[in-house]
């Protein structure tokens, strides 16, 4: 049983690509005690529908970008309009953006030199950057080093090994934990959340992919969000209500919310 006093943020959803009602998502979710949630964009209409998912749910709140794989759709127009989203008071990051080496629906030079205006926008805006990477860690991290410096940042769906996440909380960044982390099989992933620490962990679903055992294989949902917390609480040996005060309080320093 949760207790009523603790809550938990979703750092990474996205609301759009759910085949569900969204009120009833939205709902259910806080219904877990689930009662902030970040909805991702990942090209402009996306992250248009964000911004209204959250102008309309007070529980919710936006990341505007695109996603590596949407790099090849940025042209001048685009990104001057995903900007001026970014304006508005309920964007509270810019992303997702990074790098894909395992699609590469875009091309890697298209990949970075979206990753790059990405991080020259959250820089002007002053707000976090929320990144993706996939099989890419070496290039992901020399973008970062060179570019972000300063910035708040958020390696979301963390997939690189325990040097590189040593590597990522030296410098400062947050990692996002999610369903993966139940799987019988992510021993490596385990292992990771036990070593670094709780202050730069970070819970999200990524919904509605990777849904977390015993879903796996089933749509993922932000409702979800306490069933990774319990596992991050096991590997650790500590108390769920140690792991959702400190990542919400984590999602605040990072997010404001």
């Amino acid at each position: 049983m949760i207790k009523v006093s603790i809550f938990f943020v979703e750092t990474h959803t996205h609301l759009d690509l759910i085949k569900r009602n969204t009120e009833e998502v939205v709902r259910e979710a806080v219904e877990k005690k689930v009662t902030k949630m970040v909805t991702i964009g990942i090209d402009l209409e996306s992250s248009k529908i964000a911004l209204e998912f959250a102008s309309r749910f007070e529980e919710v709140y936006a990341a505007v970008g695109y996603h590596p794989n949407e790099s090849k759709l940025m042209d001048v127009s685009g990104w001057e309009e995903l900007e001026k989203l970014a304006h508005n008071k309920k964007v509270v990051a810019i992303g997702e953006t990074g790098l894909d080496y395992y699609r590469r629906r875009s091309t890697i030079r298209q990949q970075m030199e979206a990753f790059k205006k990405h991080i020259n926008l959250a820089r002007k805006l002053d707000l976090p950057l929320i990144v993706h990477d996939r099989e890419a860690h070496r290039d992901t991290l020399k973008i970062l080093t060179e570019e972000a410096k300063g910035l708040k940042i958020l390696l979301h769906c963390f997939s690189g090994d325990l040097d590189m996440a040593k590597a990522c909380i030296e410098r400062g960044y947050y990692l996002g934990i999610g369903g993966v982390v139940t799987f019988k099989n992510a021993k490596t992933l385990q292992m990771i959340t036990k070593e670094i620490p709780l202050e730069k962990i970070l819970l999200e679903t990524d919904s509605p992919f990777l849904a977390p055992h015993p879903f796996r294989g089933k749509p993922n949902e932000p409702k979800y969000i306490p069933l990774i917390a319990e596992k991050i609480a096991e590997i650790k040996g500590i108390s769920l209500e140690e792991v959702a005060e400190r990542t919400s309080a984590n999602s605040k320093e990072i997010f404001g919310i």
